[in-house]
């Protein structure tokens, strides 16, 4: 077990994944309410996305949110009965992966020779005008209103409801651990070692013959199909797009945050921030509110008592205590490791 939490802790991770509906049906408790386990696994693929252009590239990205937004609508449009088009479940979560990559590209072109700040706020524009186009194209978007409602996902001729918590458990926990081999497996390429050249300089890579800026398209690229790919597996489990509010700035800070905490470019850290940051959102703030109700601590109107609408306190403060802590992350890549020892 140590072995292999110091060689593969991200398997660890996905196994323990992998056996929390068994031991919600074994105990005589719920362990974990599946269905609150749906925003960890979908965040986690958005972290996986955003770590291939900070962690492994050493790029700042904060227009995370405008790929997942352009991922949900895409697959809306795909599969949704009010368009023509009509696909399933998984050509049409094929085809938003594409979209997602080919959207990557073309913010890539023309801005992957800036550096530092300068792409840090390209980007971020990049997601405000994302969520402003989705607001204003009404005739395809259905503006503030959203694409609803979506199918439900198939497997095996199996359809997959929204009430059926264990097999979207299962469909969100096998996609992400898809992604997590692709990404090991980027990571240990000639692809992935070029990625890793230029996040530690990217002048002495250049100097070495390596094609920097097709190696940023490439890390966009791969970076923004994974956040569409997220995007889509949020709608079609919300059974729609929601708003295009919803793809906000705030959103992409949170998943910088989930990097962040977990260990930037680990992907086993990307893993464990996003059980730490939304699961803390999703259930522990829940359950807190929840329990502070039942018990007569807080009344239902009470807005400023209820813990919910404190979290962006606590992960501000979260943040804070990891940068004095431990700044390398909870599960650091081995490189930090090496630099901290």
């Amino acid at each position: 077990m140590k072995s292999l939490l110091a060689t593969r802790p991200e398997i660890l991770l996905l196994a323990i994944a992998a056996c929390i509906p068994a031991l919600n049906a074994l105990l005589p408790f719920e362990l974990v309410a599946l269905e609150s386990t749906r925003p960890i696994l979908i965040f986690a693929l958005m972290g996986l996305g955003l770590n291939i252009v900070t962690g492994s590239t050493g790029l700042l990205h904060l227009g995370v949110a405008a790929f997942m937004a352009i991922g949900a609508y895409s697959y809306a449009v795909l599969s949704c009965d009010i368009y023509p088009f009509q696909f399933g479940f998984w050509s049409a979560l094929l085809l938003t992966w594409l979209i997602g990559m080919v959207a990557g590209a073309l913010l890539g072109v023309p801005t992957l020779r800036l550096r530092g700040d300068y792409l840090a706020i390209v980007t971020l524009g990049f997601g405000e005008i994302v969520q402003d186009l989705l607001r204003n194209l009404d005739v395809i978007t259905k503006g503030t209103q959203g694409i609803n409602p979506l199918p439900a996902p198939t497997f095996l001729g199996f359809e997959i409801s929204s009430s059926n918590s264990v097999g979207w458990y299962y469909l969100l926990l096998g996609i992400l651990t898809v992604v997590v081999i692709l990404n090991r497996n980027l990571l240990h390429s000639r692809i992935g070692r070029g990625w890793l050249a230029v996040r530690e300089d990217e002048l002495a890579a250049a100097c070495m013959g390596l094609r920097v800026v097709r190696i940023k398209l490439q890390a966009f690229a791969v970076s923004a199909g994974i956040c569409a790919l997220a995007g889509a597996l949020w709608a079609s489990q919300l059974g729609s797009t929601g708003e295009p509010g919803n793809y906000d700035f705030q959103l992409s800070i949170i998943v910088l945050c989930i990097v962040i905490v977990g260990g930037v470019g680990s992907i086993a850290g990307v893993l464990l921030g996003a059980v730490v940051m939304i699961g803390l959102n999703s259930i522990v703030l829940t359950k807190l509110s929840e329990a502070l109700v039942q018990y007569g601590f807080v009344s239902t109107g009470v807005v400023w008592a209820s813990p919910n609408n404190w979290k962006y306190i606590l992960f501000g403060l979260a943040l804070l205590v990891m940068m004095r802590v431990r700044p390398e992350g909870l599960l650091p890549a081995k490189h930090q490791e090496g630099e901290r020892s």
